[in-house]
């Protein structure tokens, strides 16, 4: 059955219902095993590894590197109902995803040939870039430093989403000979290399999100790379990951509600109906649910045809156009992001009004959605966007290139 059938719509593309038919069945048996991961802290190494097996990791690398070819609008689409079986297993591979979108933009060569082959093998990336307490906004306290064999890696970092399950992480730090960032790569399981899974969120518990430390790590001169060399739309691709996982976090909700309504007995005495699926009132709260979903999903795709645009420029070598994709791209991620989070955050509330009490029962992990959807709202704050928009429209200013997160002049 394709999503056109479900009424949720076409894909982005016409070969998308074929390109999904193959990760279905993946996703359908990573749903299977979400409630009982949320509920018992169970972390998602199976489920990753089955997407690995699958090709799902290596999708967007073209067809001649050992991928599927998919455009960043399939990708997009893909990551949609992935995130309805487990939105955890989408946001675990999230730096995995931008990592492989830098490495398809690259022009062939040494960087772009190696990692395409560790890519195709399954190989996959973590994160490893933020730094809490006192770390400075404009740079990091890791360190790569040269020794008298190459270089070492030495710091902590913290948000390491994914690299739990990764075989290797990526990581920001200053290269102590100019003081210039870098892009770190190392293997998870290299000497020196710990990861600790100590994230205490109160959503997205599967991601082991915790804290990171390298002491002394070997860094070949292949695996670093100046961070300004990397691909512009990085901020919207990885934003627009999360709003896709919104997006699959609101398919997950209707699915849910709509099938405790449909088959629960009781009612009350002064509902509508005597059985809650007749009842309009509850049909509402799920068809307004269904509605907001709907729309979230609609806009993601929406927005990932600026990231594919940027994409291409990116690879015609036009600069000008290049920067002005890039800029077009941030634009509607900003405008994408305050409506996709709060249609989804209302829509996870608001379930419970379809059910009652029993809905609030650990069993059922409905709490999920709702902390989920929250945890996720929160990475990139929503009130800072509005004013970007506004700021565009009203004085045609672009929106910031980069952005980071740190104490000011520290």
């Amino acid at each position: 059955m394709t999503r056109i059938d479900q009424a949720w719509g076409a894909g982005p593309t016409n070969r998308y219902d074929e390109l999904a038919a193959r990760f279905r069945p993946v996703f359908d048996r990573i749903a299977r095993g979400a409630i009982a991961r949320e509920t018992t802290r169970g972390l998602p190494a199976d489920p990753i590894a089955w997407l690995k097996e699958s090709g799902f990791t290596r999708t967007r690398l073209p067809q001649n590197e050992g991928g599927s070819g998919a455009t960043a609008a399939e990708i997009f689409a893909l990551l949609i109902e992935l995130s309805e079986a487990d939105s955890n297993v989408t946001q675990a591979l999230r730096a995995h995803l931008g990592f492989v979108e830098d490495i398809v933009g690259l022009p062939f060569g040494a960087r772009r040939e190696l990692w395409a082959q560790r890519i195709a093998r399954g190989e996959t990336v973590g994160s490893a870039w933020t730094e809490i307490g006192e770390a400075p906004m404009d740079g990091f306290a890791t360190r790569l430093s040269r020794s008298k064999d190459g270089h070492v890696l030495n710091g902590a970092k913290f948000y390491t989403t994914g690299s739990l399950y990764a075989d290797w992480i990526d990581v920001g730090a200053t290269l102590d000979e100019d003081a210039t960032t870098v892009a770190v790569s190392v293997r998870r399981a290299a000497a020196g290399v710990s990861v600790i899974d100590d994230w205490d969120g109160f959503g997205q518990i599967g991601t082991a999100s915790g804290t990171a430390l390298f002491k002394d790590v070997p860094v070949s001169a292949d695996d670093f790379v100046k961070e300004e060399g990397r691909f512009l739309y990085s901020p919207a691709f990885y934003q627009l990951v999360h709003l896709a996982t919104l997006a699959g976090i609101g398919r997950a909700i209707i699915r849910d509600v709509s099938q405790i309504v449909a088959t629960r007995r009781r009612t009350y005495s002064n509902a509508a109906a005597d059985l809650p699926r007749a009842d309009p009132q509850v049909l509402q709260v799920v068809g307004r649910a269904r509605s907001a979903a709907y729309a979230a999903s609609a806009i993601v795709l929406q927005t990932a045809r600026a990231l594919d645009r940027a994409a291409v420029s990116r690879l015609a070598g036009d600069e000008a156009a290049y920067r002005e994709a890039v800029d077009l791209a941030e634009l509607e991620t900003c405008q994408a992001l305050p409506i996709v989070s709060q249609l989804i955050i209302d829509a996870a509330s608001q379930l419970f009004d379809a059910v009652g009490a029993s809905a609030t029962r650990k069993g059922l992990a409905l709490d999920r959605h709702w902390r989920n959807a929250r945890t996720l709202a929160s990475h990139n704050p929503r009130i800072y966007k509005d004013r970007i928009v506004g700021d565009y429209a009203v004085n045609g200013t672009a929106p910031p290139q980069q952005w980071q997160i740190g104490v000011a002049g520290a």
